[in-house]
């Protein structure tokens, strides 16, 4: 095994802006905590709360360094030495608070979990972020259950493709928006069975005729705005509505007759600043339940683009464009 440096690169945002702001920099290379291990980072994933961070609207959460980056993949390089589930050497999939744009990264062992087998490090630094979000926000906030219909806003970003495989793999039926042909064609070869373009077509109008008038059992939402009270129309009755992101405003003039009326329920949540414990929760379920998935090639992370670390800024203008369909990796 290599020797580990007493410093590494590093990517932070100085100041607030566009990817300009994206910086490499020195900064010494962390130290496994209790529980943690250090991780020699081979890829990490691009993420729409990363773009949120450099703008200045996402603030690591305490504890976390400054460094950008929530999902990595990498090999085991050193650990704690309390912490001894992954050898020396494992290939690893993580989620981390921060600091996955950097050579080496230290995360708790438990938010971690193996690389599956047949998967690149740029594949598997693609996960952990967009699938703990959709398996947590899907299948345990929204109840998800086979024979059940999801609704997908944006199916062509990272959540979106894993929404729609997961979905589909457990037996539900998807409808996705998207904002091009293109796009929809993109969801439909992933498996959803009906996917709108939200620029031409309505997609209340579109889910209550594909439904038979009944609805969407479950819908993803990280618009919100005026999707809001669209999606409560567009619900079931005793729908659920999960809340990830706002892309519009989070401030809207709502009417909740229609939430009573239908026993609704709107929830939602954000990953970042949950507790270790939380994440390792998450972590269990998707090692029992989607690894195998991942392991069979029945589902699989969709790769939009990959760029060096030292490309960064074009990685961000990459996602900052929309162009994108899946995910935007790093590699180191």
């Amino acid at each position: 095994m290599e020797p580990i440096p007493g410093t590494m690169r590093a990517v932070i945002a100085e100041g607030s802006g566009g990817p300009e702001v994206l910086k490499a920099v020195e900064r010494p290379v962390p130290q496994p905590k209790e529980g943690e291990i250090l991780v020699r980072v081979r890829a990490a994933g691009v993420n729409r709360p990363d773009v949120i961070q450099r703008q200045g609207g996402y603030p690591p959460p305490p504890g976390a360094p400054d460094i950008l980056g929530l999902e990595l993949a990498g090999e085991v390089v050193g650990s704690d030495p309390n912490a001894n589930r992954f050898p020396l050497g494992a290939r690893v999939m993580a989620l981390v608070a921060g600091g996955a744009y950097a050579d080496f990264a230290v995360v708790h062992e438990s938010n971690a979990l193996p690389v599956p087998e047949g998967l690149s490090f740029e594949e598997a630094g693609a996960i952990p972020e967009t699938y703990f979000t959709v398996w947590t926000n899907v299948f345990e906030r929204g109840g998800l259950k086979p024979g059940e219909t999801l609704l997908v806003h944006g199916g062509t970003s990272g959540i979106g493709t894993t929404a729609i495989q997961l979905a589909k793999a457990f037996g539900a039926t998807v409808i996705a928006t998207a904002g091009s042909p293109e796009k929809c064609e993109s969801c439909r070869r992933l498996g959803a069975d009906v996917a709108v373009n939200y620029r031409s077509e309505d997609f209340v109008a579109v889910v209550k005729e594909r439904t038979e008038g009944r609805g969407a059992d479950v819908i993803l939402d990280m618009v919100g705005g005026d999707y809001i009270p669209r999606n409560h129309e567009a619900a079931a009755q005793d729908g659920r509505i999960v809340q990830i992101a706002f892309l519009k405003d989070s401030k809207v003039e709502l009417d909740f007759r229609r939430l009573m009326l239908k026993r609704l329920t709107h929830t939602g949540s954000t990953l970042r600043s949950r507790s270790v414990s939380e994440k390792a929760a998450i972590a269990e379920a998707l090692e029992a339940k989607v690894l195998p998935l991942l392991e069979e090639g029945r589902c699989k992370p969709v790769m939009d683009s990959t760029f060096a670390l030292d490309e960064v800024a074009k990685a961000h203008a990459r996602m900052d464009s929309g162009e994108h369909i899946g995910k935007i990796v790093l590699r180191l």
